[in-house]
């Protein structure tokens, strides 16, 4: 098929590939959610008699097949189509004639490739969230089972304070937590359409936005067509900056990683089924996962930054440059989506050696808790920290289990509130499960095969 915009000249080669480049490589990612809207489009089209009813079941049969055919992997879009909106055009315009070459009716290519992208935000937003939470569910698992294996705490890298596995496991565990919700939270933001919006302007049809955004399942309309417009590209960052949040947690818990598997710490180990080898050294078992996660975090912060550079200084309105925020998002989702899997493997796997940690429990530990108990029998803080200062080789060690029980303010090793961390998953959730399967309805009502697979 013509390209959407053909006019009465054959565009340049090199400029064909220069504009195009991997934008249709990109769309493989967008044919579902574009037929989600594609379908509420049609349906808006039938409702003010732009297509008959008879045009309008033909369209949705053919987005229906298409759907089938993408789900066989039998959908390709290729450089001449340069993007999915062309080739389902395409696709229908063979299948069912004239209506297809209605579809397009009062929407820009630029309003349509939104309203895909929202609906693939949205969709990556609770998938990514679903995987989050089992992040989070496995790290408040490790907790359980270790609630009274202490650890030292570290400041520094350097000894610091008595820790347990435990508050070490659901410090990441409740951060993952947190920044589910931020998730979610983005999610209220993201789930609003600005379908109808065209080029950003309208269009002079008495186009019923409300009615389409209700049939994709949309929460409301984004109501000013200009600022549906000038939010793409924001509405990108917004993703990649929460999708860095969670990549910087398990950054540093791929670190703490790094560190206490080393056999000088021996805290933890990892099977080796997770670890890699040397090309040279026959005895090496390289925690390259953990390795890599530090960099595919730096790889997610600099997706999000590609896209604040390319939107910063744009004028209100459409411009190209958009089309190059689509490869980062995809990119960085992609990327997070797997941080998230492959750290949640590790966990699961993690093995912890409660002899060596607490052999690692040294007297030093306890210094800070000497000077508690002397402040605790009627000294001040200033006199009693120089005194265990001056005389540290006086500092015995001592049952590094019951040291963890002496802490009982809330979030302390003696005071942990598991059960506020498994309410907090739970809600969080559930929340993701009833707004998936919400969507699942929606989607099974414009074209039905998709439900099976977006979600």
């Amino acid at each position: 098929m013509a390209k959407l915009w053909q006019k009465n000249y054959t565009l340049d080669s090199m400029m064909e590939h220069f504009t195009v480049r991997n934008d249709y490589i990109n769309d493989e990612e967008l044919v579902l959610s574009d037929l989600i809207g594609s379908a509420a489009h049609a349906r808006g089209l039938e409702r003010i008699g732009i297509l008959s009813t008879e045009e309008c079941k033909a369209l949705l049969e053919g987005l229906e097949e298409i759907a089938k055919l993408r789900k066989e992997n039998s959908f390709p879009i290729t450089v001449s189509d340069e993007d999915c909106h062309t080739a389902i055009e395409g696709y229908l315009t063979e299948k069912v004639g004239e209506a297809g070459k209605k579809i397009h009716t009062g929407r820009s290519r630029n309003d349509q490739v939104q309203t895909a992208l929202r609906v693939y935000m949205r969709e990556a937003l609770l998938k990514l969230s679903e995987a989050t939470l089992e992040a989070s569910s496995s790290l408040i698992k490790l907790a359980q089972k270790n609630k009274d294996v202490p650890m030292p705490g570290r400041t520094h890298m350097q000894i610091a304070m008595p820790s347990s596995v435990a508050l070490w496991s659901l410090s990441f565990a409740e951060e993952l937590l947190e920044e589910t919700g931020m998730l979610l939270s983005l999610y209220d933001v993201m789930n609003q359409s600005p379908l109808g919006s065209a080029a950003s302007y309208g269009v002079t049809l008495p186009l019923d936005r409300k009615f389409t955004s209700d049939l994709m399942g949309f929460a409301k309309v984004q109501n000013n067509v200009l600022y549906a417009n000038n939010s793409r590209g924001k509405f990108e960052a917004f993703f990649l900056d929460h999708a860095e949040y969670i990549a910087l947690t398990l950054s540093k818990l791929a670190q703490d990683l790094i560190l206490f598997t080393l056999p000088e710490f021996g805290y933890f180990s990892l099977p080796r089924e997770l670890c890699t080898g040397s090309s040279i050294m026959p005895q090496k078992k390289n925690p390259d996962g953990l390795e890599l996660a530090r960099s595919r975090t730096a790889l997610i912060g600099s997706c999000s930054m590609r896209v604040k550079a390319i939107i910063k200084a744009l004028p209100s309105g459409y411009n190209r440059d958009f089309q190059d925020t689509k490869e980062p998002l995809i990119e960085g989702y992609r990327t997070t989506e797997e941080l998230v899997l492959i750290m949640t493997e590790m966990i699961d796997n993690l093995t912890v050696h409660p002899e060596a940690l607490k052999k690692a429990c040294v007297p030093e530990l306890y210094a800070t808790d000497r000077v508690m108990e002397k402040v605790l029998s009627g000294g001040n803080f200033r006199d009693s920290y120089k005194n265990v200062g001056l005389n540290l080789e006086s500092v015995e060690a001592e049952d590094p289990v019951e040291s963890l029980k002496k802490r009982t303010s809330i979030g302390t090793t003696g005071n942990l509130g598991l059960d506020n961390d498994l309410s907090w998953l739970s809600s969080l959730s559930l929340k993701v499960e009833n707004e998936k399967g919400r969507l699942k309805d929606v989607y099974s009502a414009l074209v039905p095969s998709i439900s099976e697979v977006i979600l």
